[in-house]
């Protein structure tokens, strides 16, 4: 028998989808957060995600006879709230992530997304998500959380000089990487940024391999393609010979989810 269901990872910017049949992932997109009209439209259309406009192109999924599960991940307590009113919320909580040495206020998209990297891939493993916050976070062979990192992400330091210095143009980051000494306003704004965030990486995640020589190294994240391909030249001579475990993956946070909740599905799902 086919099972649909569906997983929302809610962001501090947009929201991410996830559409699995059994233990397939059979697409994944993103969207901004919704108002409580559309939200409600959207469960009684039993998730027409196309009657609604919620599909960016070349995204296609079936229509539905009957709602199918949605289960949510959320470090926005108020968009978690907002769906709560409109249908019977299934939460992935960082209770159900069976990481070893996890603290409290350890982000539920940053446990999800750990846990992807050591179940998909394999253990030690860092992750490094490019997202609103730009976080790395590690764990062990044994799946233990060792620690990790918050800074502002790219698109937030951005902002935040746009916000707080006069006269300055807001930026977004390009495909190329600029010169580190600009000539001009906007490319030392890009200069400063990227450089800066890149060498600090760069830093972060040769101090991890001397500690585990065989972690896989995974990029996720809105940025974590860009961050991936300036880093992944860079990093790969100085990784241990023969070994190139570098790679990005977005859906990381939903195979995380997805190990958890699929071997007993769907007795895992309230009744």
């Amino acid at each position: 028998m086919t099972q649909d269901w569906l997983i929302l990872s809610i962001g501090n910017s947009r929201l991410h989808w996830a559409w699995f049949q059994n233990d397939r992932l059979q697409a994944s997109w993103d969207t901004n957060h919704l108002d409580g009209t559309t939200i409600q439209w959207l469960v009684l259309s039993q998730f027409n995600f196309q009657k609604c406009k919620l599909l960016p192109q070349g995204v296609a999924l079936p229509r539905w006879t009957t709602t199918p599960d949605l289960w949510i991940a959320s470090v926005v307590p108020q968009q978690m709230l907002s769906w709560q009113q409109y249908l019977t919320v299934r939460p992935i909580t960082l209770d159900q992530v069976p990481l070893l040495g996890k603290y409290k206020t350890l982000g539920i998209d940053r446990a999800l997304s750990l846990w992807g990297a050591l179940t998909h891939y394999s253990g030690p493993a860092l992750v490094i998500d490019g997202g609103t916050a730009l976080t790395l976070t590690a764990a062990d062979s044994q799946k233990t959380l060792i620690g990790g990192a918050i800074l502002p992400g790219l698109q937030t330091q951005f902002k935040a000089l746009k916000q707080s210095t006069a006269a300055l143009p807001q930026l977004d980051h390009t495909n190329h990487l600029p010169d580190r000494w600009a000539t001009t306003t906007p490319d030392a704004i890009q200069s400063g940024i990227l450089h800066s965030v890149l060498s600090g990486l760069e830093g972060f995640i040769l101090d991890w391999i001397k500690r585990e020589p065989n972690s896989s190294i995974l990029f996720t994240g809105g940025d974590g393609e860009w961050l991936y391909q300036h880093l992944e030249e860079r990093l790969s001579p100085r990784l241990p010979l023969g070994k190139n475990n570098i790679a990005v993956d977005r859906n990381l946070l939903f195979l995380g989810a997805k190990a958890i909740l699929w071997p007993n599905y769907p007795s895992t799902a309230p009744n």
